[in-house]
């Protein structure tokens, strides 16, 4: 056997170097170049189109309920059907689970999903195309005990670990079948946790002590996955891995992709799609899958929809070269900025809503952008997505703006205003805002972001920037034009200006927003988000109303996903599957309509035990199936209440909630709202 690197100590993966490239090119578009993995007929990574895949909720033990779901995935365009086998029982009926779906004329590959069990995994690979294995709980151990590793004990650990995991190496080089060592943020063992901590880092190295055991058995027809329900963290890990897998020299496998634990409806498309969308911009990324809380053939759509924007992005305009970027991929680093006004600095991101081309604006309006106005009370109240700025364009509201809303003109109409110092103006381009008069606390500049002559000019400590980019290829080019501004020294804010009303499927809207705009504040980049209205419906007000609530929902939502802003009440729930011990659609509905008015709260709420409480890890509360019918409760990592009854264990994880001292009683509505 060769000699395995030694294992780092945890002071050694502090100091990554502030720039490494992890993929191909960071400013013109292209795939990362991966070897295949070869899964039946069906090829992984390479020049091979990206895969979209998802996993079966149905119990594995009802073989005909989990070929019907399988059918409803394929038929919705899932390419991969992955089937989680618990224990010895659910491996053996994968045999029968195969056979029917061949019998009805479906070849899909099939792959077993496997935890805590190399004995399950072992008899999977010899039946189905493909494993997956989380390094984390497979042939290891996550009890939340901190241990103080020797170098010797932890070699011990690994020797352990390559003893477990080679029968299973050898099975799959015989049958043929590939694996993928997945790693999750949320089941990283004792041992990994106790020398590189929750980090990117500890995901990574808990994949590459499984792949170097695999290569060292001459086994590569591998794809690699590094999850997590937080998109910054899940971010990071990936180009930390890709990054790594160069530097030791080990083969680089495809990358599956995917977002755990993201929830349902539009937070957890907003979530996945910064996570996921903002890989993809950087050419990683070989088979996707969305985890929502919903079926699984919902899965399906979104992911072509992520995947399907990059078929013709090469052809994109040329960014400009840089030689080395100031930019640190591999964790989190808010660009500095001065304080204008209340934008930058310390301040959190700030929403731009476009009431621009409103048709005949009045008070009641602002309810769509979180501003309520109360006419027996004369007064107004804010919800917790209110926003902060409204752009009202060539012409003003013509009325008084609550006191935690400011208004936005061009630069033409705002001159002439009669109240210039409570509205601020719009500049267009950098020719009219050179020595025009200007508002003395705070103005706005448009720019592009392919422009980046002259940068010094922008140097004003009342300036704020709105960049907008028209590239094909936004976000990379956007995040040029901050790379600049960083290399000049030149701490400017900057708001994020996005245009997506062309684009007639509001779902696609709310991906490609969402990566564009949340994948810049995961690199750290943006004082704010303003979503153009510009193309919405103008002779129907309700319909264009509608589009501005969206948008704004949007806006708060994409900040919320990237932890930049949190404006309400953050869900880590899980997309179900044959572990699942409770109706988690239902379950996450319900905790949601009694927990939602929480702003800043954070309930994880999981099927089992798997990921569980290791995916809860930051939130504040935890539900988690315990058994049929039976629910643990956990506050933070510490279990409170275990086996509760499902019937009531809603009223408890409030009760638990309310015993801390977090639980506020909802407001009620005023019949304006």
């Amino acid at each position: 056997m060769k000699n395995l690197p030694k294992p780092a100590m945890s002071s050694d993966v502090l100091h990554v170097p502030s720039f490494k490239k992890y993929c191909t090119d960071l400013l013109s578009y292209a795939r990362r170049e991966s070897v295949v993995a070869q899964v039946a007929d069906l090829k992984i990574g390479g020049s091979n189109p990206i895969v979209v895949q998802s996993m079966t909720t149905a119990d594995t033990m009802d073989t005909m309920g989990t070929v019907e779901q399988s059918l409803r995935m394929v038929e919705a365009g899932c390419e991969l059907v992955r089937v989680t086998a618990p224990s010895m029982r659910e491996a053996e009926n994968l045999r029968n689970i195969k056979s029917e779906l061949r019998k009805r004329g479906c070849n899909v590959p099939l792959v077993a999903d496997i935890h805590f069990t190399p004995n399950a995994a072992e008899l999977a690979a010899r039946i189905v195309e493909k494993v997956r294995i989380n390094p984390g709980n497979y042939a290891d151990k996550k009890r939340f005990e901190e241990i103080v590793y020797t170098d010797e004990a932890y070699q011990a650990e690994l020797d352990r670990i390559r003893e477990k995991f080679t029968p299973l190496v050898e099975i799959c080089k015989e049958y043929g079948t590939a694996m993928r060592i997945g790693t999750n943020h949320g089941s990283l063992s004792d041992r990994i946790m106790s020398r590189y901590g929750d980090t990117p880092h500890g995901m990574v190295e808990s994949a590459l002590e499984f792949l170097r055991i695999a290569e060292d058995l001459n086994f590569y027809n591998i794809v690699l996955s590094m999850k997590s329900s937080n998109p910054q963290v899940m971010v990071q890990a990936y180009r930390l891995l890709v990054y790594r897998l160069e530097e030791e020299g080990l083969k680089p496998y495809p990358l599956h992709l995917g977002v755990t634990e993201a929830g349902d409806g539009e937070d957890g498309r907003i979530k996945s799609a910064i996570g996921i969308g903002t890989l993809l911009e950087d050419g990683l990324g070989d088979t996707v899958r969305v985890s929502l809380t919903e079926d699984p053939e919902f899965e399906m759509p979104v992911g072509r929809k992520l995947v399907n924007r990059y078929q013709n992005r090469g052809g994109h305009k040329a960014i400009q070269a840089i030689e080395e970027p100031p930019f640190e991929p591999f964790q989190y680093q808010l660009r500095k900025t001065r304080n204008v006004f209340n934008i930058g600095g310390t301040e959190v991101p700030r929403v731009i809503a476009d009431l621009s081309t409103i048709p005949e604006p009045q008070y009641k309006d602002l309810k769509a952008i979180g501003h309520f106005y109360l006419p027996e009370l004369d007064k107004w109240r804010m919800n917790d997505q209110g926003v902060d700025f409204v752009y009202a364009g060539k012409r003003s509201l013509g009325f008084m703006l609550p006191n935690g809303l400011k208004e936005i003109l061009d630069y033409e109409v705002w001159k002439s205003h009669t109240d210039q110092k409570h509205t601020f103006p719009l500049f267009p381009d950098r020719e009219q805002w050179r020595g025009a008069a200007k508002h003395q606390e705070l103005n706005f500049l448009q720019v592009d972001a392919a422009d980046l002559a002259d940068l010094a000019e922008l140097d004003d400590p009342q300036l704020v920037l709105v960049l907008k980019s028209t590239n094909a290829h936004a976000m990379p080019e956007m995040r040029r034009f901050f790379w600049e501004l960083v290399r000049q020294g030149i701490p400017t804010p900057v708001i994020l200006m996005g245009d997506y009303g062309a684009i007639q499927d509001e779902e696609a809207q709310t991906l490609y927003a969402s990566t564009d705009m949340g994948g810049l504040q995961i690199d750290g980049y943006g004082n704010g988000i303003w979503l153009q209205s510009a193309l919405l419906p103008t002779a129907d007000k309700e319909a264009y109303l509608t589009g501005v609530k969206r948008n704004n929902q949007l806006a708060f939502g994409i900040l919320q996903a990237s932890r930049t802003r949190i404006s309400k009440t953050e869900y880590i729930s899980c997309p179900s599957c044959g572990r699942t011990l409770f109706d988690l659609q239902e379950t996450t509905a319900m905790i949601r309509r009694r927990t939602e008015h929480l702003k800043g709260l954070k309930i994880g709420i999981m099927g089992c035990i798997v990921n569980g409480p290791g995916e809860m890890a930051d939130a504040d509360f935890g539900y988690v199936g315990s058994g049929k019918g039976k629910i643990t409760l956990y506050k933070g990592k510490e279990v409170v209440k275990k086996f509760v009854d499902s019937e009531y264990a809603v009223d408890e994880l409030i009760n638990l909630i309310k015993e801390a001292g977090q639980w506020t009683e909802p407001e009620k509505e005023t019949a304006d709202e």
